[in-house]
């Protein structure tokens, strides 16, 4: 397992928390199951890119999530969700989940975090979460002009409204996004294969041009 899991959270957070970080760095590059619990989440979102970042649930998050994978942007979800993701996150930690006994040998050596913290968390998460799109505020969603953004961004997370951004903002998320399903989709250092679906990038931005927050003058 590569240190780009930890590296940027490493920078950002206190003495006291890089140790916890630095532990969980050394037992996963140790891991045989470290390669596989890397392509989780892409290493593409940094403990400074977390909103109120300095406040008990970013730390919290960056405590806990980074001892699997690597972290996980609050916008990933939208709140319904958040609540059934950590429950299941938590008993993953705990030895428990889908895999039997092969959960308990990964997740040795993690520490899972009691109802308080728990509840930290979600509430953290669901506070920062995606405002989803409504389809009736945005009806060409479901037209044509809405197909490439629609089909390309429901693969991993909630349609967002495109309100959420400018549409500057909008070019820089999709390409972020673009190099995020490129890594999760093949092997690092791989070349893509031919039958790899395509963005329409531009279709895409196209569309949340349309309906994006104009920036303020």
């Amino acid at each position: 397992m590569t240190v780009r899991i930890l590296a940027a959270v490493v920078l950002f957070i206190s003495p006291a928390w890089a140790d916890e970080i630095s532990e969980a760095k050394k037992r996963w590059e140790a891991s045989p199951h470290g390669p596989m619990l890397e392509r989780i989440l892409p290493p593409a979102f940094g403990a400074r890119q977390l909103p109120q970042p300095k406040s008990r649930g970013a730390r919290l998050v960056i405590a806990y999530c980074v001892q699997c994978h690597n972290l996980p942007n609050p916008a990933m979800h939208d709140a319904a969700k958040w609540s059934g993701i950590v429950d299941r996150m938590v008993l993953r930690m705990e030895g428990k989940g889908n895999m039997g006994t092969l959960m308990a040998e990964m997740m040795a050596g993690v520490k899972a975090p009691d109802a308080e913290d728990t509840k930290a968390i979600v509430g953290y998460l669901q506070r920062h979460a995606q405002t989803p799109l409504d389809p009736a505020r945005y009806p060409d969603v479901n037209r044509p002009s809405g197909e490439a953004f629609r089909m390309a961004c429901n693969q991993c997370h909630v349609l967002p409204d495109p309100r959420r951004y400018t549409a500057a903002q909008w070019r820089v998320v999709v390409a972020r996004m673009q190099e995020n399903m490129e890594w999760m989709n093949r092997v690092v250092s791989s070349k893509p294969a031919p039958w790899e679906p395509r963005l329409r990038v531009e279709e895409i931005n196209a569309f949340l041009a349309r309906h994006a927050r104009k920036p303020k003058s």
